[in-house]
């Protein structure tokens, strides 16, 4: 599976951790995949137990591996993303960052409802329906709906069956919890209902339906965080 690698311009180390991504970019490594241990790569490789290591650290540093103590070496779920990719943590003020991020998804996620609409899947419109019911089953009981709204996006940027979309949603669950706890959640009807439209313009496989539905759904949250903004 494993080609032995050679020294070059780069460090070793490097080589080895550009080697791994490569067979997780091929598909010979998956995500949630485990890694062989350390000795057998070593062996493969042809290199010492401590550059395997130190390519690992290279790999977990940049959320391509994560290592479960006792259990070993893994290909992470998310390749590649980390919790805060832009380090939006450092911005002092959250409610101007929720409205900045609230534009930002104006600029991108009418478009994946829209593509949405137009790309996914019964079986993917069936749990789109299930994250949106779990949105309103939290609200209804007065508890905390980010992670749920987290979700019910999460399965719009999925079914646009672009790639590179996945790869924002990091951006798109910051935006969700900052305007969750920005509001203190009172759209609460008006994210039912806005999300109630998404899911029935999808359903039907109305694109440009889809895509008004998720411009009112984020206009309503950017009207809310203007009014807390100018209080």
């Amino acid at each position: 599976m494993l080609k032995s690698v050679h020294p070059n311009q780069k460090r070793l180390p490097e080589l080895v951790s550009e080697q791994i991504k490569e067979l997780i970019a091929k598909g010979n490594l998956k995500a949630g995949d485990k890694l062989p241990n350390e000795f057998e790569m070593a062996e493969q490789l042809q290199v010492g137990r401590g550059t395997i290591r130190e390519a690992v650290k290279i790999l977990v540093s940049q959320n391509v591996l994560e290592i479960k103590r006792g259990n070993g070496t893994f290909v992470c779920e998310r390749t590649g993303l980390a919790d805060d990719p832009l380090g939006l943590w450092m911005i002092e003020d959250k409610q101007k960052l929720a409205l900045d991020l609230c534009e930002v998804r104006m600029m991108i996620e009418p478009e994946i409802a829209e593509l949405a609409a137009e790309r996914g899947t019964k079986d993917e419109i069936a749990s789109l329906k299930n994250a949106g019911y779990a949105v309103e089953e939290k609200i209804r009981s007065g508890e905390d709906h980010s992670a749920e709204d987290i979700n019910f996006h999460e399965a719009l940027a999925k079914m646009s069956k672009n790639q590179v979309v996945p790869k924002l949603i990091p951006v798109i669950q910051s935006a969700v919890n900052l305007f969750v706890k920005a509001t203190d959640s009172v759209l609460r009807e008006e994210t039912i209902e806005t999300h109630n439209k998404i899911i029935r313009a999808v359903e039907d496989g109305d694109g440009a339906g889809a895509k008004a539905a998720m411009e009112d759904h984020l206009k309503l949250n950017k009207e809310e965080i203007q009014r807390l903004i100018s209080r």
